[in-house]
């Protein structure tokens, strides 16, 4: 299996050309002198491509942007042609604009490659990632996709729904609904509605049975969504519960 990596630290090498960088990720196919064949000159120019940096194969790499670099930088790892490619924290420094360039061309590079990315921002794990491990302090405390940590973390079938009327006759025409467990209510910032978070047993989808509970009752339903925790509450809650594990065993 090969890999590519591309690391946080910024590389300043002197005398060198983007083409030149790119080129280097060629030099484990090459001979001691380290010179490129026609065929490594045309996956140097393919990578490029691929990072939509043909333009900057002239310019000098110090002399041009962070985002440009990291363009340039995963260009390299695409010519070492990799089976991984590993991102260690890939948007570090980078404004809003390149932040989504680079994201980008991360979620292009998964269509082809193994894409390992270590980051501390976990909205950016969330945007480019299918699957998700969590480790703490060396140790991997969760292993699924963003959705399914949510819902495992959560420990529960919930819903969030908005509907206009009050709240007691909201419950009642409720009450036809079976497997609800609990209605949690909040003040809703829609004038004349409330908001429920509904509580679901087992993992039945009860949304067209609410639809239609409300419905029949007249009580139009303004939103319906499943609860979703952001892989920051996701974090938060794993690590927390492994700190309290810590703190215990060591009594």
């Amino acid at each position: 299996t090969r890999m590519a990596v591309v690391l946080t630290e910024r590389m300043k090498p002197e005398l060198m050309t983007c083409h030149d960088i790119v080129a280097t990720g060629r030099y484990p196919y090459t001979g001691r002198l380290g010179i490129l064949t026609r065929e490594d000159e045309e996956k140097v120019d393919k990578a490029m491509e691929a990072v939509h940096a043909q333009e900057l194969g002239g310019r000098d790499f110090n002399a041009i942007s962070d985002g440009q670099r990291q363009r340039i930088l995963l260009a390299r790892a695409i010519c070492q042609e990799p089976d991984i490619i590993i991102l260690d924290e890939p948007t570090v420094g980078l404004d809003p604009k390149q932040i989504i360039e680079i994201r980008d061309l991360i979620k292009s590079l998964g269509k082809k490659h193994t894409v390992i990315l270590s980051s501390h921002i976990l909205s950016e794990v969330s945007a480019v990632c299918d699957h998700v491990l969590i480790i703490d302090h060396g140790k991997m405390i969760a292993s699924d996709t963003p959705e399914n940590l949510g819902k495992i973390v959560a420990g529960t079938n919930s819903l969030e729904i908005t509907v206009r009327g009050k709240e007691e006759d909201i419950r009642k025409a409720m009450d036809m609904v079976e497997n609800i467990e609990e209605m949690i209510y909040h003040e809703s910032l829609t004038e004349g509605a409330c908001d429920f978070t509904v509580k679901i047993a087992g993992n039945q989808d009860m949304r067209e049975n609410i639809f239609f509970a409300l419905a029949e009752a007249k009580y139009p339903l303004l939103k319906m969504q499943p609860t979703n925790m952001t892989l920051e509450d996701v974090f938060l809650k794993l690590t927390e519960d492994e700190e309290v594990e810590r703190n215990a065993g060591s009594l």
